[in-house]
């Protein structure tokens, strides 16, 4: 075996002399190949898509994600959950973007979705620059990734190309969990989208930063399962300050109780003090397929660190749209037709 890897060896290193020695020939094996500016390779994901045909796109992405977090800081984990649930439903598709009646976005569970704002006022400074180039689908994208690097969170690429979708409907918002569901109807959903149980306890520690409205908890702090009573899986003091915190259903509260505005992994900490906000955090930590997870993330934030720039690239990579699959809207709203 070891005779065999040297010769190899000694073959490789004479054929790149030999290259070198004679101009011309071997040439073709030893540049670079580049891509001409009009690619036919319209139907895969990469990273450097837009480096012709918009190089500036990336940098007004996260200059206007930047711009709108340092005047409202709870637009950061708004901007997550809204790619979140453009993801869950019909895969990575803008979707949820898109505002007209019967829409995802129309549904009563989107009625707390915010950020849109955000992506319409990156989008229209793109088309001045680019117009018609650059998807809503792969900016929201990339805007959830720049809103988690704003507060602290890690950094992981983004491969573009990802076409918008022509159609939305609000019955299929519902697919989307929120906070009700046990580990079981979690883990299949996840798995539906070609994720995995650990793509689910990292990609719920985006709780660590963000708001739920009060109304979601509703039962957990007055009427768990019928009884009455407030959730025993709650921590007394928690549950007192909860109590406080939610006298409307139309109030909001922090998902992450010690450190809500920064992205750490101090949510995993408090699941093993009955401080999980939602039913969904409380069964990670309950639950024997997920509660080992959060007990290595608790004691391991790298790992989160890590582990969550992963899980969210692959979460960006659910069910796109490419090539001649979709359309690049002009306007996030509306699909080109109707606009």
């Amino acid at each position: 075996m070891q005779s065999s890897t040297s010769f190899l060896f000694v073959f490789l290193v004479l054929y790149l002399l030999s290259a070198f020695a004679h101009p011309g020939e071997g040439e073709d094996y030893l540049k670079v190949h580049k891509l001409p500016a009009t690619s036919p390779y319209e139907d895969v994901l990469s990273f450097a898509y837009y480096y012709q045909k918009c190089p500036e796109a990336e940098a007004i992405i996260n200059q206007k994600v930047a711009e709108w977090i340092n005047k409202d800081y709870t637009l950061a984990a708004s901007l997550i959950r809204l790619h979140f649930h453009d993801c869950s439903v019909r895969g990575c598709d803008g979707s949820i973007l898109l505002n007209h009646e019967g829409s995802e976005r129309k549904a009563d569970v989107s009625k707390t979705l915010r950020g849109f704002e955000v992506i319409d006022d990156i989008k229209a400074e793109i088309e001045k620059k680019c117009p018609k180039i650059v998807s809503c689908t792969d900016i929201l994208t990339a805007a959830a990734r720049d809103a988690t690097v704003s507060v602290g969170g890690p950094y992981w690429m983004v491969p573009y190309g990802r076409k918008d979708g022509l159609v939305s409907f609000a019955k299929e918002a519902q697919l989307v969990p929120m906070g009700h569901e046990d580990i079981t109807s979690l883990v299949e959903f996840y798995q539906s989208k070609g994720l995995s149980v650990l793509d689910l306890a990292i990609l719920s520690g985006a709780h660590t930063i963000g708001r739920a409205s009060c109304g979601s908890i509703q039962d957990r702090l007055f009427n768990y399962s019928g009884t009455g009573k407030p959730d025993p899986s709650l921590d007394a003091q928690y549950l007192n300050y909860l109590k406080r915190k939610c006298r409307w259903s139309s109030d909001y509260v922090d998902l992450d109780a010690t450190t809500p505005k920064t992205f750490d992994a101090e949510y995993y900490s408090n699941l093993p003090k009955k401080m999980g906000l939602l039913s969904t955090d409380e069964k990670l930590y309950s639950d024997p397929r997920t509660a080992p997870l959060v007990s290595a993330l608790a004691y391991q934030p790298s790992l989160f660190f890590y582990q969550f720039g992963v899980s969210m690239a692959k979460l960006g990579n659910v069910q796109c749209l490419l090539g001649n699959e979709g359309e690049i809207h002009t306007n996030c709203n509306f699909v080109n037709s109707k606009y």
